[in-house]
């Protein structure tokens, strides 16, 4: 599964792409504003990250500017099923020096397009670190909805948990009503 948004591609993980993933992601600032990615980052986690097997209904995308005359890697974004109370979750990050772009909400749009026109999904979480409010302002600018709930959420980029910040986005209303014939 690819997409393409007016300046980005959305791809899936290469082997190829290790360099240039472990380089954008490697930043402290980064890791701890997720909960899987450790810090330092090496190419070693790269590799494992790119050889992780997909399911069909898990997206998982590098994202690439092509902005510049060659494609960069700029972030990663993600539906992940955890099943149970969380259920399917977005999840995103961006490289620093792609802050401020608005790549993180392009990305998100496309992403949320999928789940809502081509994937069995009903409806969206997600969540971010309190002390990333930048987070929580690409989800509102994507139709999320804080749930009110603040939750504890380890990260292996961070000594202690830290407050966590819930999100909702109900994808089932907004499908287009199917014409009928008759």
């Amino acid at each position: 599964m690819f997409a393409r948004t007016k300046r980005l591609t959305l791809r899936p993980a290469w082997p190829e792409d290790a360099g240039a993933l472990a380089q954008a992601i490697g930043h402290e600032a980064v890791a701890r504003m997720l909960v899987r990615v450790p810090y330092p980052y090496a190419a070693s986690d790269a590799h494992a990250f790119a050889a992780l097997p997909r399911g069909a209904h898990e997206p998982r995308f590098l994202i690439l500017s092509h902005e510049a005359a060659e494609p960069v890697l700029v972030g990663g974004i993600a539906l992940t099923d955890f099943g149970g109370e969380t259920g399917v979750e977005l999840g995103y990050w961006l490289t620093p020096a792609a802050w401020g772009r608005g790549y993180a909400t392009e990305a998100g749009r496309a992403v949320i397009d999928m789940a809502r026109h081509a994937l069995p999904i009903a409806r969206l979480g997600a969540w971010h670190f309190a002390d990333n409010p930048a987070s929580g302002a690409v989800l509102r600018k994507l139709g999320f909805r804080p749930t009110g709930r603040v939750v504890q959420k380890r990260s292996c980029a961070r000594a202690e948990p830290a407050a966590s910040v819930c999100y909702d986005l109900p994808l089932e209303d907004e499908r287009p009503a199917m014409p009928i014939a008759a």
